[in-house]
């Protein structure tokens, strides 16, 4: 069987696109490869969240490893993971590259911003010089082992330089051996039509959710990293919690069947068998 990574480079290499929808758990990766995803992103922002922080560069690079590894443990589909700055100069982005290379992650992305970061649809971010950036990313590339990890080069410098210095930037990062190129901070159908047009030559990765997958795919967009899974987990878990705090009760996660899912999905089953070979 493919390793993850594999099964990554194998699907940027063929025609279509890798949606990857937002995680920030196990339990999150194992309902989206349940649902038949080729691929899950671990969330910056949602990592951040899980912890009760917004995603303002408040978590360390061992924090964000971490959840890396339980993520990658939980799935077998390929894990693209946040790695935020890569947490410093370019000795530390190769030391992040090995950390999460070891963690399990088929893909991870380091992005342009000036250090704390914030999250990428924020007014007011700041990135590094061009230079700066373009030398990270050669040592992410030459700290990889294992030649199927993917490097992804995001830049945040739309805001700040518009489309001409998002360009150059790209066509750097892909220079100094990034594999695909990642433009945050796309808000409107506009940016999306130019982003697709004016780098149409790279592998380019899409986050958000302007228009279905469908249409991503045909602007030529390889990876589409979904951000609605986020919301829709927080809404469900608010208003279940509002029903309890007000009515003592929540009606759906009455239905056993609810429960029963989900300790299937979790491998339930499979651990009883293995503790009954031992006499569990």
């Amino acid at each position: 069987m493919a390793s993850a990574r594999e099964q990554l480079r194998d699907a940027l290499a063929r025609p279509g696109l890798v949606v990857a929808p937002f995680v920030y758990d196990g339990l999150q990766a194992r309902i989206a490869q349940h649902a038949g995803f080729a691929a899950v992103y671990m969330t910056g922002f949602g990592t951040a969240a899980a912890r009760g922080m917004p995603d303002v560069g408040l978590l360390t690079m061992t924090e964000m490893v971490a959840n890396s590894r339980s993520i990658c443990r939980a799935v077998d589909v390929p894990v693209i993971c946040d790695a935020d700055t890569g947490y410093g100069n370019p000795l530390n982005v190769m030391r992040t590259v090995e950390e999460y290379e070891d963690a399990g992650a088929a893909a991870l992305h380091i992005e342009d911003q000036v250090w704390p970061k914030r999250c990428g649809f924020l007014d007011g971010k700041q990135v590094i010089p061009r230079d700066e950036m373009h030398q990270k990313v050669r040592a992410a590339r030459d700290a990889r082992r294992d030649p199927d990890l993917v490097i992804i080069a995001r830049t945040d410098a739309l805001q700040s330089e518009g489309w001409p210095g998002v360009e150059e930037r790209a066509k750097s990062y892909v220079d100094a051996g990034a594999d695909v190129i990642f433009v945050d901070g796309i808000r409107t159908l506009d940016d999306l039509d130019e982003y697709a047009g004016r780098l149409s030559e790279l592998s380019l990765l899409y986050n958000g959710q302007l228009r279905p997958a469908r249409e991503i795919e045909e602007r030529g967009f390889k990876i589409m990293i979904h951000t609605g899974t986020l919301a829709v987990a927080f809404a469900a878990l608010r208003d279940a919690m509002a029903e309890l705090a007000e009515h003592g009760r929540i009606a759906a996660s009455e239905d056993p069947r609810v429960f029963a899912e989900l300790v299937t999905l979790l491998g339930l089953p499979e651990a009883l068998a293995r503790s009954g070979r031992y006499g569990g």
